[in-house]
């Protein structure tokens, strides 16, 4: 398995252009199921998360031609109903195929998903969603099997703001005969995409970027093209990066207004951050960090994915910052790594006390998952010595090119490749 060596101390300086984001592409291909034809998506980042979600669809019977950051995508044939365990095992957002797989076909046959190593995450809302719209649901050997001829519109209350199963209901019901209201739909930028990205292809959605939506249910949809968002996990992990190494890097083909959280917490470490229309602007060349207090929370609040990388953040920060993940209270693998690089950090349930140290000091380090995996080569960046980050195929999910990246702007980074 590949692995990451980094030497730390070393300011990154210069500019870094930030990829479409990968939880927006995501839901945006399942939904090309909705409707036969052709589409063109472009800013598609490179991932490995991508390249999964795209040989599922081909799987299902869609053809997709890849061109750098463009893809050409087409399900005229994509007739399949069942998406298997193999491909769904190694990645949870391969089960946002399910509600387009019904609200095309009426039926659909898909594994129980995968993904990180970290927590139980279940589906229930995903099904209860589909059942309240008028789907049979069985479980048959790790598979959940649904049909539903016609699916019907209905009122559902989501009982926790769930992103997954927001999309996931959503693409079904734009299919349901009739009227549906989800309340309490996820308010994160990927699902105001995928909801915006489904009325152009002539789906009746009103209420976008609220918490209760209403759908009209469409006879049929036709393809759409769509441009692919800034990935804004990307963009504060860089945040992160530049504050550990006391650098200035300008974020370009950046969204600011989906970071005022992010940049708020960042300003409070002593970041001096300035933002343009698609561009952000991180420096720290003097002094030391601040400490931090940060709680997780449903966007437009702080997001559990950066906890990580803000955990590395408050390491060397001059005082005891707290870390607070409310969203996931066991998405804390990456504290005993950061131990091995010199880090103080307390455990008190889901709230980590991290007392900054003056300096880390590189050692090899193994990743856990994909947020925890990008911690650790923030935390190497800093440290004095050598870094070795293992199992790096986690961070090839959701960052692309990282170590490019990070090289263009002063890092001392390479890739070792290793044996599976």
């Amino acid at each position: 398995m590949d692995s990451l060596i980094l030497r730390g101390g070393r300011p990154l300086e210069g500019e870094i252009p930030i990829s479409g984001s990968k939880n927006a592409t995501l839901p945006l291909l399942a939904a090309t199921l909705l409707a036969p034809g052709f589409y063109r998506f472009t800013n598609v980042p490179q991932l490995k998360d991508v390249r999964t979600m795209s040989n599922l669809l081909r799987i299902l019977g869609a053809k997709i031609d890849e061109s750098g950051h463009e893809l050409l995508i087409d399900t005229s044939h994509a007739s399949h109903i069942e998406a298997p365990y193999d491909l769904v095992k190694t990645m949870r957002a391969s089960f946002y195929v399910l509600g387009a797989l019904l609200g095309r076909h009426g039926e659909a046959r898909v594994s129980l998903p995968g993904g990180c190593a970290w927590g139980p995450r279940p589906v229930d809302l995903h099904l209860k969603g589909m059942e309240a719209l008028g789907a049979t649901l069985t479980l048959d050997q790790g598979y959940v099997v649904a049909s539903a001829l016609p699916l019907k519109g209905a009122t559902f209350e989501f009982g926790i703001s769930s992103v997954g199963a927001s999309a996931n209901v959503l693409m079904a019901a734009v299919r349901a005969e009739g009227t549906t209201v989800l309340k309490n739909v996820a308010l994160e930028p990927e699902v105001t995409s995928l909801a915006l990205f489904l009325n152009k292809m002539g789906a009746r959605i009103s209420g976008i970027g609220g918490r209760d939506l209403t759908i009209q249910g469409v006879a049929e949809l036709q393809p759409a093209d769509a441009v692919m968002s800034p990935d804004r996990i990307e963009t504060g992990s860089f945040m992160c990066a530049v504050g550990m190494t006391k650098g200035k890097v300008k974020l370009t083909h950046a969204d600011p207004q989906q970071l005022t959280a992010v940049i708020e917490k960042a300003r409070q470490a002593g970041l001096t951050v300035s933002v343009g229309a698609d561009w952000i602007s991180v420096e720290h060349s003097h002094g030391k960090l601040r400490p931090i207090d940060v709680t997780t929370d449903v966007y437009p609040n702080f997001p559990t994915d950066l906890q990580a990388p803000f955990m590395a953040l408050a390491t060397i920060a001059d005082g005891v910052s707290h870390i607070t993940d409310t969203i996931y209270a066991d998405r804390f693998t990456h504290v005993a790594e950061l131990f091995r690089l010199g880090a103080q950090i307390h455990m008190d349930n889901n709230i980590a006390v991290v007392t900054g140290v003056p300096k880390l000091t590189g050692a090899p380090v193994m990743s856990t998952d994909l947020r925890a995996s990008v911690c650790l080569v923030l935390a190497g960046l800093a440290a004095e010595g050598e870094t070795e980050v293992k199992r790096v195929y986690h961070l090839d999910r959701g960052y692309e090119k990282l170590e490019e990246k990070l090289s263009r702007v002063g890092a001392d980074i390479r890739r070792a490749e290793g044996d599976l």
